[in-house]
């Protein structure tokens, strides 16, 4: 799974004034990133909005990053829920041409146990042969799925490939790291860590603030890859306030805010997220003009 190693990106839906979806501005992101040494794209995840877009925009959205892409970067797609059964029939019946896998969020609000979890996403494997990412952001879904669970679909299922672990525990991911399968990645969901992560034996990120940075980002995290501890907290003390600041108020509220600042999309967010307040649009203008 060399092509999940790196830097992902989690990008955002542009929207326009009206809050429908802005799809030249999203063309736009896609190829600056491209352009700029992000290694992957993920579409429609929680920074996407995916919870407050309809299936006909989703698809919409699919579209035209498939063509923006032209097959120059892997593409993966986030398709999760907490009803299971919704999930594996979108599996099933969804046309993944184009896309390289697919990212799975653990259920949230259900809470269920971690044979729960081991179920759902034993569903999920078996619905499909693409390869799978495991999300797991128990500050989101409000319940953990704890290392040995994720271990144990990881040597269970030959197609469940990476773990996007997003709990900010530095300790779960070190139990990850010491007794995952060879061949299975951990990658990092959370961007003040990812430096870390991928220095102890990670596999890179899927990051947020990435798509606004992302030669400094994807450079940071190459530095991380190849042992390289020096140059690549250099740059990570760089990124830290900007890291700190998206994620102050709500994502991806902070996120767009910065890609407005570069004149890549528009703020707009819908409901019920609302945009930065005035008071941290100034201390990420001011960051994004010290970068110029």
């Amino acid at each position: 799974m060399q092509k999940f190693i790196g830097t992902g990106v989690a990008l955002v839906t542009p929207f326009k004034n009206d809050l429908s979806v802005d799809f030249d501005a999203l063309v736009k992101l896609v190829n600056y990133n491209i352009e700029n040494g992000t290694d992957y794209l993920v579409i429609n995840g929680t920074t996407g909005e995916s919870g407050t877009i309809s299936e006909d925009e989703k698809q919409e959205i699919i579209n035209v990053i498939i063509k923006t892409n032209n097959k120059r970067l892997p593409l993966v797609l986030g398709v999760g829920g907490n009803n299971t059964t919704v999930v594996v029939e979108e599996l099933k019946t969804r046309n993944f041409t184009g896309l390289d896998g697919i990212l799975s969020v653990a259920p949230y609000y259900s809470k269920p146990t971690q044979e729960g979890f081991y179920q759902h996403f034993k569903a999920i494997a078996q619905a499909t042969e693409l390869p799978i990412i495991l999300y797991n952001v128990p500050g989101r879904t409000a319940k953990n799925m704890e290392p040995a669970t994720t271990l144990r679909l990881a040597n269970d299922f030959d197609n469940i490939v990476a773990v996007k672990e997003a709990g900010n525990n530095k300790q779960q991911y070190y139990e990850l790291l010491k007794d995952k399968p060879k061949d299975f990645l951990i990658i990092s969901g959370d961007d003040d860590l990812a430096l870390g992560v991928a220095l102890a034996g990670g596999s890179g990120v899927i990051s947020v603030i990435g798509q606004a940075f992302p030669k400094q980002f994807s450079t940071m995290i190459n530095h991380g890859l190849r042992g390289n501890n020096k140059e690549g907290y250099e740059i990570h003390y760089k990124m830290m306030d900007i890291i700190n600041y998206i994620f102050e108020e709500n994502n991806p509220a902070g996120i767009k805010t910065v890609l407005q600042e570069l004149e890549i999309c528009k703020e707009n967010v819908r409901l019920p997220l609302v945009k930065s307040s005035s008071q941290l649009k100034i201390k990420i203008a001011k960051f994004v003009e010290g970068t110029n």
